[in-house]
């Protein structure tokens, strides 16, 4: 107001000030152009109007006489022109015997100050007289005036008021007008121009009086008062906030608290007087608020005030306020909280229960999740829930015990239900029964739609099929970007409804994947989730680009999945800008699902660029650029490339016919060598002067050649015992092992060979050395361990005994290659016929005769 005023005062003597100058100024050119003579000088004309000061819009006449002792008129004709400011107005001109007269009439004034000047037509035109016209509005009548008394030192009353819509381009002088009834007292306080507003100090009123109070306003079209207000100076006054001392639980009174109260130090002579209260009360997890405060009428400071009808076991944040009768309201105290006594739980919990693994098997894994519902109550700070098969809860039917909103447990075979409960210090809350429903593989539900309705809530649309068994849908939502199951948040719909506003703390440019399940009479249906954002914005990075592979003309680009933090919204697209020195830039889109990307018809041996731009709904970012090169392909290369692959195609297709059609039984002989039986072969020759491999000869009767395996000697130091008569029952395992294998000639003596290739059939074991003279003992014949067959078929035809046959002596039977208690030799065989059915016995009578 100050600024205002001064403003006001300022431009107000600007005004003034002009306008006594543009007066004198006036006045002096009417005095110069006036008449001399010796006494006094007199101006030219005289200007007259029907008044200085006139409402706005209203006609003006004005008139101007001219004196006949003005020189400017003497000996010549008189034309009398007006002027307002820099305008022309017509005028009507009388002649008379004194002098000039004329007369102008301006129908509407619609400037709030100018000069209309009276001007003599000459070369050039004279001015001989003029005057100022204002033009305004009379003052409105003052509204809304109001006083407030201000009870810190120094005491004071302030009354203002509104002084009108309506300028009134005029100087309006304001008066505050003050009586005191019981005194009689009255007190007019003048206020500065364009000030609304005025402070009484504490001599100019009474405390506990009735004073009437107004304003009055003046200019030079009217004056105009306000209404008179009657008031009790202590009633206007606005009291400091209050103090709460304490808030206190009313013993055995459930939802009631007790506030202790008080006034501010400076004002605590005021203790015994009763004052309006409001009280605000809101928890202190601001769950709820009292719509409005409550009205608490006719207190003391001295009296504590109770509040009841409040929840049970809750905790609350009082503030209060005061004013003394209808005076203004003090501000709000600072807040106290209290708690009320606890009771036990009440009402029911909505809960949403989802099945998992294998219930053919009755082994189910069951997420529940709940929260109050409208008539829930815990009346009390610490709730805890637990889950039972029982309608009781007790421990042994107990499955879970949780301070939380959900619980994950096993589920019994035999169970269709559980029960759960609130339970406080005070008790337990009757149990809500949760019925098991099993999923189902049925899905109803198609089009899930999310779209942002406010920062603090999505719309969620659906569509369903038209189904007999449906009951309703369940509406889910969590973030993303947490694992604590407790954030889980649901909503239980019913069957004709497709929509849903979720309301919640959701934060912007973070992921929330909403579900929505159909509910069937007989179990969950099988979900629709789509991932949602209250806002979204550009990502926050750009994946790298990785080349994949390269073609002579194509490129194949790849990147990894962008972190679900980064992306800031739901990504729309990929874009890969390229471009080489000569041509344009290209744009390929990319689906955003496979992340790859190839590039075609590229040049080759010219150096490309290209980046990659990451978009959502909330904008994009552009990712860096990557530099490649495509080389060109060699043709001989090509060519060299075809031929070797025609060539090792045709070989293979060639082997390929051979096998088929060449002999079976030569193609499997070369795979799969055939190992000839000793009782089927023969022996051409074997002679002690070769020293080279001896050969079998073949019979008529044997057209297919087959080589003997080598033979293996073992030279013992001693005589073998009667125990080591029988080599398979002493050592069956390490016959294999008995002496070193023979190649080539089997009989030179000193002849120490090994085939890894060849398999023994048999071993030889000697008494003595290989050089030594003929021994008088038999040799001892060992069959080989070796698993391959003898002949092509898996049936050996040999004879499960031989006989050990000596040069110059009668054979000593000896049984082998056959169990000892099965072979009983036979006496008196012809050696003939043993030479020609054994020929393997053939070469150790041969080796025989050349030791000797």
């Amino acid at each position: 107001m100050p600024n205002k005023a001064f403003c006001y005062l300022l431009t107000t003597g600007f005004s003034i000030m002009i306008s006594t100058w543009v007066s004198v100024i006036v006045m002096l050119v009417a005095f110069v152009n006036g008449a001399r003579n010796e006494d006094d000088i007199q101006p030219c004309a005289e200007v007259q109007t029907s008044s200085s000061v006139v409402p706005l819009g209203s006609p003006v006449t004005a008139s101007c006489v001219i004196r006949d002792g003005c020189h400017l008129v003497i000996g010549q004709a008189v034309h009398i022109e007006w002027r307002l400011g820099d305008h022309s107005l017509p005028g009507s001109q009388v002649a008379n015997e004194s002098g000039r007269f004329s007369e102008v009439v301006i129908p509407s004034f619609n400037h709030t100050r100018e000069f209309l000047t009276c001007c003599v037509r000459a070369s050039p035109v004279q001015v001989v007289g003029g005057v100022e016209i204002r033009a305004g509005y009379p003052p409105e009548a003052p509204q809304n005036l109001s006083c407030q008394t201000n009870l810190t030192t120094p005491e004071t009353l302030t009354c203002s008021w509104d002084p009108g819509q309506q300028e009134t381009h005029l100087r309006t002088k304001y008066t505050l007008h003050i009586k005191i009834r019981d005194s009689n007292e009255n007190h007019t306080y003048e206020l500065l121009p364009g000030v609304h507003r005025y402070t009484i100090p504490r001599s100019g009123f009474v405390l506990f009086s009735d004073m009437e109070i107004y304003v009055k306003a003046v200019n030079e079209l009217g004056e105009a008062a306000s209404a008179p207000i009657i008031l009790e100076p202590i009633s206007a006054a606005k009291f400091d906030p209050p103090t709460i001392q304490k808030v206190q639980v009313v013993p055995k009174k459930y939802g009631c608290l007790k506030l202790s109260w008080s006034l501010s130090q400076q004002q605590v002579w005021m203790r015994d007087y009763r004052f309006n209260l409001e009280v605000q009360l809101k928890t202190a997890d601001n769950s709820q608020r009292s719509e409005q405060p409550i009205m608490v009428s006719r207190v003391r400071p001295t009296r504590s005030v109770d509040q009841c009808r409040l929840l049970h076991g809750t905790q609350y944040l009082v503030q209060i306020r005061l004013r003394y009768q209808q005076g203004p309201w003090s501000e709000w105290s600072s807040s106290r909280s209290g708690v009320t006594l606890e009771s036990a739980p009440t009402g029911r919990l909505d809960s949403w229960m989802k099945a998992s693994g294998d219930h053919m098997h009755k082994q189910l894994n069951i997420h529940l999740f709940w929260k109050p519902s409208k008539q829930f109550r815990a009346n009390a700070q610490n709730v805890s829930y637990i889950v039972s098969v029982k309608k009781v809860p007790g421990e042994k039917g107990k499955l879970c015990s949780t301070k939380g909103n959900y619980c994950t447990f096993k589920l019994p075979g035999k169970a269709k239900k559980v029960y759960l409960s609130a339970i406080n210090a005070a008790g337990k809350s009757l149990p809500t029964e949760v019925r098991i429903y099993l999923p189902k593989a049925s899905s109803v539900i198609s089009d899930v739609t999310v779209l942002p309705h406010d920062d603090r809530s999505l719309l969620v649309q659906w569509r369903s099929l038209v189904s007999s068994s449906l009951t309703g849908f369940v509406v889910e939502w969590r973030p993303l970007l947490e694992t604590d199951l407790s954030l889980t948040q649901f909503e239980i719909t019913d069957r004709n409804q497709t929509q849903f506003l979720t309301t919640g703390s959701f934060e912007p440019y973070k992921p929330y994947g909403i579900s929505v399940y159909p509910r069937f009479k007989d179990g969950i249906g099988l979900p629709q989730t789509v991932n949602a954002y209250s806002r979204q914005k550009a990502p926050s990075m750009v994946p790298e680009i990785q080349i994949n592979k390269i073609w002579p003309s194509h490129i194949e680009l790849t990147w990894e999945e962008m972190p679900l933090d980064q992306r800031n919204g739901i990504i729309q697209n990929y874009k890969i800008f390229y471009w080489d020195k000569k041509g344009p830039i290209k744009v390929v889109n990319a689906d955003p699902e496979e992340r790859r990307v190839v590039l075609k018809d590229l040049n080759a041996v010219s150096p490309y660029k290209a980046f990659m731009m990451v978009s959502t709904f909330g904008g994009s970012l552009n990712g860096s650029t990557i530099h490649f090169e495509i080389e060109a392909f060699d043709a001989i290369a090509v060519v060299m490339i075809v031929t070797v692959s025609g060539v090792g195609l045709s070989l293979l297709i060639i082997f390929i016919v051979i096998t088929c059609f060449s002999n079976q039984q030569r193609l499997k002989g070369q795979f799969w060598p055939a190992v000839p039986d000793p009782a089927n072969s023969s022996i051409r020759r074997w002679t002690s002067e070769s020293t080279q491999d001896s050969h079998l000869s073949w019979d008529n009767e044997e057209p297919d050649p087959m080589y003997l395996s080598h033979l293996s000697f073992l030279d013992l130091p001693v005589k073998l015992s009667k125990e080591d008569d029988d080599p398979w029952l002493s050592n069956a395992e390490d016959t294999s092992d008995l002496g070193e294998s023979i190649c080539g000639s089997p009989f030179i003596c000193g002849y120490s060979g090994s085939n890894s290739d060849s398999v023994p059939y048999a071993t030889v074991i000697f008494s003595g050395p290989c050089n030594s003279p003929t021994p008088k003992e038999a040799h001892v014949y060992l069959r080989s361990e070796s698993t391959q067959p003898l002949l092509e078929t898996e049936e050996s035809f040999s004879p499960k005994c031989y006989h050990n046959v000596a040069r110059n002596r009668m054979p000593s039977d000896q049984c082998f290659f056959g169990p000892s208690h099965d072979c009983v030799p036979e006496k008196g065989a012809d050696p003939g016929i043993l030479w020609d059915d054994f020929p393997f016995l053939r070469a150790l009578a041969l080796n025989d005769t050349q030791n000797d």
